[in-house]
């Protein structure tokens, strides 16, 4: 049998007006992840508890993607009764061949998340059956569209680790925890719904509770949802479709799924691309894109390093790139001669410092952008004023008047960076040889110990920078020539004058004060002197 197929998929909802169910959706999530973290205490490391907690994370959310899929057609079709759940592995093959080809992956009912999860306490073998599982989810895409976005997606997680107990029987015990407090997460509504990047929020959290061990993360840096919202918003100011949007730093993919959001994603034509070198994360990203129903065809991400070995040279150019890149992470530069000579790089004539990659990834998505697109990319302050091969590269930018916005952000936003980043636009068809500066580091709102970026903080820098015009203590609209003239510093601070927050003084008033102390003292003085000349007589 085969399934009929759903209509529109689930519309989209503003993250503008949702803030108070992230944060619901946000404490439940670490309710759980805290949860287990004390049920396997003194069992897992911190580090390989993550890749349990995110690898079971996986796997619950692809196994009821799939159900609501073809719960969802079989409502629509008439059968308002049917549950996948339900369904016998038997009845279920004779779908597996479309189901591929519209999911790009299949799962039996049998190895559904919720029966297996049912069957836990009672499966003296779990863990061979939770690996079997994951074959089989990885090998129903061999051979077919979506092979490579299926291959490796549970290669983190291993349930026959020692690390999980010494015994099948423990660790058939530490799964079965991990699968009830997984379950047991209640968001209050579909997933692909939320408004919160759930494997990215999940991967800050356990990064948090082990901050100890964060540097075997690799140095990413997940990106809150509401900057993936400023930078998404940004790029698709002014227009209603682009072709396509890229990430060359893509993590999970919080920015390319918020960019669908704003925009819509069936108004980007030809799909999201990105590549990510974790392999961690950039599992992270598949599962989201496969989640929040971009469909395999539609999404070509791929792991590796972007600065040496990039995928995409036959997708480019982009009409949209947004990303965060890895903060002043070290890279061959130099080292490597022939990379002078990469058409990326080459432009500028120099390369960026092997201690900071960051102008490096700038310069690659600048070589990428369509001539009509727009890029908007956080930076780590130091690329806008350090010197040397640095000051080069922004030399190039202002000269051929690529940079279009810099905005200073606020401090303390991102998880691991107390610092204030900011944010450069960069536009290859610019209509004037000036940049604006925009200084928003006031505008935030503190939750817990970070500050975040609230809608009305979003709202007030896009319409800044919407409409371009020169507001005190607020933005500023520099000439090229000035910018070059300040040694192609693109410092916020160096062209917006920061508001005086200091009490004012009035210098009329503060004179008279004076004046009045000085008579003061002086009477005080004659009379002092009138007592001693007294003194000194009676002493005669």
């Amino acid at each position: 049998m085969g399934f009929g197929r759903p209509s529109d998929a689930i519309p989209e909802v503003s993250f503008f007006t949702l803030m108070a169910t992230s944060t619901q959706q946000k404490q439940e999530l670490f309710k759980a992840i805290w949860a287990i973290a004390e049920d396997l205490r003194n069992s897992v490391d911190g580090w390989d508890f993550k890749s349990y907690v995110l690898g079971i994370l996986f796997y619950r959310f692809i196994s009821e993607n799939i159900t609501n899929y073809v719960n969802k057609m079989q409502h629509e079709a008439g059968d308002t009764d049917f549950d996948y759940a339900k369904f016998t592995d038997e009845e279920a093959e004779s779908a597996r061949e479309q189901l591929v080809k519209e999911k790009g992956f299949f799962i039996l009912p049998s190895q559904l998340f919720c029966n297996v999860r049912l069957r836990a306490k009672s499966d003296p073998n779990l863990n061979v059956t939770l690996s079997e599982i994951f074959k089989s989810i990885e090998a129903s895409a061999i051979g077919t569209e979506s092979e490579d976005d299926l291959k490796g997606l549970f290669a983190d997680i291993d349930v026959n680790s020692n690390k999980l107990g010494g015994t099948v029987e423990k660790r058939c015990e530490q799964l079965t925890k991990i699968l009830n407090n997984i379950g047991g997460i209640d968001l209050g509504c579909e997933y692909d719904d939320n408004q919160i990047d759930l494997f990215g929020d999940a991967y800050e959290y356990l990064m948090a509770m082990y901050a100890s061990n964060a540097g075997k993360s690799g140095g990413e840096y997940y990106t809150p949802q509401e900057v993936s919202e400023l930078l998404a918003r940004i790029v698709s100011h002014g227009r209603d479709h682009v072709n396509k949007v890229y990430d060359p730093a893509c993590g999970s993919g919080s920015l390319l799924l918020q960019f669908a959001k704003v925009l819509g994603k069936h108004n980007v034509k030809k799909g999201f691309f990105g590549q990510e070198l974790n392999i961690t994360t950039y599992n992270l990203c598949r599962i989201n894109m496969f989640l929040h129903n971009i469909n395999y065809a539609d999404f070509d991400i791929h792991n590796g390093d972007t600065l040496l070995e990039p995928y995409h040279w036959d997708d480019e150019p982009f009409d949209a790139i947004v990303s965060n890149p890895p903060y002043s992470t070290k890279w061959v530069g130099d080292d490597n001669p022939l990379l002078i000579n990469d058409p990326r790089y080459a432009p500028a004539g120099v390369l960026a410092p092997k201690g900071y990659s960051d102008l490096a990834f700038t310069m690659h998505m600048l070589s990428w952008l369509s001539t009509e697109g727009t890029a908007a990319i956080v930076e780590f302050p130091g690329v806008l004023y350090r010197g040397r091969a640095e000051q080069k590269i922004r030399k190039y930018l202002i000269d051929n008047n690529y940079v279009d916005t810099v905005i200073q952000l606020p401090p303390n936003l991102f998880f691991g960076v107390g610092i204030a980043t900011c944010i450069i636009v960069l536009k290859k068809s610019k209509r004037e040889n000036k940049t604006l500066f925009i200084d928003a580091s006031q505008l935030f709102v503190h939750e817990g110990n970070k500050n975040k970026l609230s809608p009305d903080n979003i709202a007030a820098i896009i319409a800044e920078y919407a409409d371009r015009k020169e507001v005190k203590h607020f933005s500023a609209l520099v000439d090229n020539k000035t910018i070059a003239d300040n040694g192609y510093n693109l410092s916020v601070s160096s062209y917006v004058e920061a508001e005086d927050t200091r009490p004012q003084t009035d210098i009329k008033e503060l004179n008279a004060r004076i004046a009045r102390i000085v008579e003061h003292e002086n009477k005080l003085r004659t009379e002092i002197n009138a007592i001693i000349n007294e003194l000194e007589a009676e002493t005669l």
